[in-house]
């Protein structure tokens, strides 16, 4: 298996109804999306205020395989949620690593 964990920042502080309907567009993944085992997403609630340099949405996915993984990205429901988000997002951070 493999994880994928998205740290999203945007542009300026979205709407609490902006939030949840992105976090409910990326869950919807699961049963769109071939090979997502586990998905979960949710808005940055860490006290760690110092380390949470504006990222605020998080998403991690697990994929049944590396191949899963490799599908994701240019599935048609993934790039047009990337799409969706063109206009609001300032950075993203990606981070992929097998399950062990």
């Amino acid at each position: 298996m493999f994880e994928h964990l998205v740290c999203f920042r945007f542009k300026e502080t979205l709407a609490a109804q902006k939030e949840q309907e992105l976090i409910e567009t990326l869950l919807s993944f699961k049963g769109k999306i071939p090979g997502i085992v586990e998905i979960s997403a949710g808005v940055n609630e860490t006290e760690e205020t110092n380390n949470v340099q504006g990222y605020t949405l998080g998403l991690r996915v697990t994929f049944q395989d590396r191949e899963s993984l490799q599908q994701y990205g240019p599935h048609p429901v993934h790039q047009e949620f990337v799409k969706s988000i063109g206009g609001i997002i300032d950075n993203v951070i990606v981070i992929d690593y097998p399950v062990r």
